[in-house]
């Protein structure tokens, strides 16, 4: 039974693409504009920053703060504003309580943030990555973040990112037994999605009110990937 009025907490995954949309324009406007239509409390980022050395942010941190974002403490020297692409933006009544990289095995070099935060619904992990293209290395990646988290205390956990399996998502629950997968919704690639590549999966402790996709305009230009959104309370 749904409680009316109960705490919830709006999480979103979302591949800019270094903000390069499907015209071959670099706009961060527009990619800040699908950021903000998400109504999301927490939005997880992949494709953050630059491909070249000193890999400066695509999406400028001014830009963002001046929207009442705050961008949590993942990049590196030069700018960047993630670490290996992925990052994390922040709104609303929600604390910081510790962040850290994951560094992540392939041969692609990969990596995967971890925030834990206070939030309305309670204490919250959440596991920001971008996975490889061979499945090999990906299972292999999750295996890692596996092995990270099994040395932390036990908070209610969500993964969010860009997994980049085409396939039902049998092989991720396989590799990843601490959570469970939400049903995919098809994000990629955005004009004509046909791949649920962009995902959310919630420990047993959480439960999704809703979740879906954003097809909304300029979302089906502004990046090849669609944002994913969950409305996340405790179970």
């Amino acid at each position: 039974m749904t409680i009316m009025n109960a705490p919830q907490f709006r999480i979103a995954t979302y591949n800019l693409q270094k903000c390069v949309g499907l015209d071959l324009r670099r706009r961060p406007g527009r990619s800040l504009g699908v950021i903000n239509a998400l109504g999301a409390d927490l939005v997880v980022l992949q494709e953050v920053d630059k491909r070249l050395p000193p890999r400066p942010a695509a999406l400028p941190h001014d830009m963002l703060e001046e929207d009442g974002w705050q961008v949590l403490p993942f990049g590196q020297p030069g700018g960047s504003l993630g670490w290996h692409g992925n990052a994390m933006l922040l709104r609303g009544n929600t604390r910081i309580r510790a962040t850290a990289h994951l560094e992540l095995p392939g041969l692609e070099p990969r990596g995967a943030i971890r925030a834990d935060l206070d939030t309305p619904i309670g204490p919250l992990r959440v596991i920001g990555l971008h996975l490889g293209l061979v499945r090999r290395y990906r299972l292999l990646q999750l295996s890692a973040i596996n092995r990270a988290l099994n040395v932390l205390d036990p908070m209610p956990t969500v993964f969010a990112g860009d997994f980049n399996d085409w396939g039902s998502g049998m092989a991720l629950d396989a590799a990843v037994k601490r959570v469970r997968f939400l049903p995919g919704h098809a994000s990629f690639p955005a004009p004509r999605p046909v791949a649920a590549l962009d995902r959310i999966a919630l420990s047993p402790d959480l439960r999704a009110l809703a979740s879906g996709v954003h097809r909304l305009r300029p979302a089906r230009i502004a990046s090849d990937h669609l944002p994913v959104w969950a409305d996340l309370a405790c179970a």
